[in-house]
């Protein structure tokens, strides 16, 4: 293990619930009560294939020196000396309170590099602490749901921007090609989208029997995978290293996708598993449909999961050699793509034979294409100019006779495209009128084809806390 990383928080953050998470295995008690964590506790942890050591700590509080609450702090403050850098996390969703200032401070003397984890992130409720958050002056916090596993892509990538990637990755052998799959470091949010020195990561994902493994070998020019009429074949989720046009790729093959319900065998499983996590550490995802069975309940779910984890999508309508009318199918099934996939506006789909490599330069253009979008990061001045112009033509509705108002708008990070919006009460906006701001704002600044985040947030009162002077 290359370094030590120590969870730090107040009570009932969700600290225990992370270690277990990064441990992969329920070595810490997790219960609703505050304090249930007294003693640090250590295990080896792992995000992918970025391996440390992880301490588990009791949850920080303001307690004189002698009670066991002082005791348990000096524990998390010993934890806090030994690591050599430290998770702070807060509840996103009961936003901050003074103990998470009181300890703020108390990391910032330590001088351990900080990354600030927003626990609790899943579904809205927590938009208002994770922006809250920034207050603390540790920069972009990382919106995580340690009980669901969400965001763990994200904190990857922050712990190795703040740890550097000589002590996250420490050399090693060349390993060869084809392992089962291995961690990536993700670009930094400001890294050129092209950078030819880092390989683009694509993932091929699908239901069984849809092509997958085909579809690699024909890109990479030999039989690197086992195919076959079988389903199923493919279990690991394999690494492949390719250049396609000066640009280095690395292609990962996934088993076959198959309903919840009808994953039953452990090894198919963790097959499954294994794909999964493939698709949250891919920065393009190929998903590859089978023309002759097309847009299928597991598609959608597939394509929907892929959105959801923020990757940028491309559509592969693979044995488009068996399709007789192909003018008039393609017509079809890009009507259904537009239908059936309405979260992503400008969705790519592109028929292919991955037998023969027919439409393969076609393919590769489109994910070009949507991976320049998924990095695409645009000013803030034409954003407000954009807002501005926004309301004037459809300001938003009215609510108990008050008019919502948007303030202003920024991007805080890309990879995919997220933007913030200030807004006087957020609450109470309508879902319908987020999708007009995001379909507005996809149309303005061509973000086609790429899933668009957008969080509201209540801007500050300026004002607030202030005495009214008397006249």
């Amino acid at each position: 293990m290359g370094f030590t990383t120590a969870i730090i928080g107040r009570p009932n953050v969700g600290k225990s619930t992370l270690f277990n998470r990064l441990v992969g295995k329920r070595l810490a008690l997790v219960d609703d009560t505050p304090g249930v964590t007294r003693d640090r506790r250590r295990a080896d942890a792992s995000i992918a294939s970025l391996e440390f050591e992880v301490i588990d700590t009791a949850g920080l509080e303001e307690a004189d020196p002698d009670s066991l609450e002082g005791r348990m702090r000096d524990q998390t403050q010993k934890a806090i000396d030994e690591a050599d850098i430290c998770l702070f996390l807060i509840d996103a969703r009961t936003g901050l309170l003074p103990s998470d200032k009181f300890f703020a401070d108390l990391l910032r003397k330590s001088s351990k590099p900080v990354v600030l984890v927003a626990n609790k992130m899943e579904g809205k409720t927590g938009d208002a602490g994770y922006y809250d958050a920034f207050k603390l002056g540790f920069g972009d916090p990382v919106p995580l749901s340690a009980e669901h596993g969400q965001g763990m892509a994200d904190l990857h990538d922050a712990i190795v921007s703040a740890v550097g990637e000589d002590i996250a990755f420490p050399p090693e052998p060349d390993e060869l090609m084809g392992e089962p799959l291995e961690e990536l470091e993700e670009d930094p949010e400001v890294a050129p989208a092209y950078d030819p020195t880092r390989p683009m990561k694509i993932a091929i994902v699908g239901r069984p029997n849809a092509g997958k493994s085909t579809l690699i070998n024909q890109m990479v020019g030999e039989e690197r995978m086992l195919t076959g009429p079988e389903a199923g074949i493919t279990r690991d989720s394999i690494s492949v290293d390719w250049e396609w046009q000066g640009r280095t790729i690395k292609l990962f093959d996934t088993a076959g996708m198959r309903k919840k319900a009808k994953v039953q065998e452990k090894l198919e499983k963790l097959s499954v598993s294994d794909g999964l996590r493939a698709v949250q550490f891919a920065e393009v995802v190929i998903i590859v449909l089978d023309v002759t069975m097309p847009f299928e309940k597991q598609d959608l779910q597939i394509a929907d999961l892929v959105i959801r984890e923020g990757r940028a999508p491309v559509i592969a309508l693979n044995k488009w050699d068996l399709v007789e009318d192909k003018q008039e199918t393609l017509k079809e099934l890009l009507l259904q793509a537009k239908e059936h996939v309405s979260q992503v506006k400008g969705l790519k789909v592109v028929p292919i034979a991955g037998l023969t490599g027919d439409g393969l330069d076609r393919l590769m253009k489109a994910v070009m294409e949507v991976h320049e979008v998924w990095n695409r990061r645009i000013a803030t001045a034409p954003l407000n100019r954009w807002l501005e112009a926004t309301q004037y033509h459809h300001p938003p509705p009215a609510v108990a006779g008050r008019r919502i108002k948007l303030k202003y708008v920024n991007q805080p990070k890309t990879r995919p495209p997220t933007f913030m919006v200030a807004c006087s009460r957020p609450e109470k906006l309508p879902t319908s009128y987020e999708r007009y701001l995001v379909n507005s704002l996809r149309k303005e600044f061509g973000l086609e084809g790429t899933p668009i985040r957008m969080h509201m947030r209540k801007g500050d009162n300026p004002y607030a806390g202030r005495k009214r002077r008397n006249n």
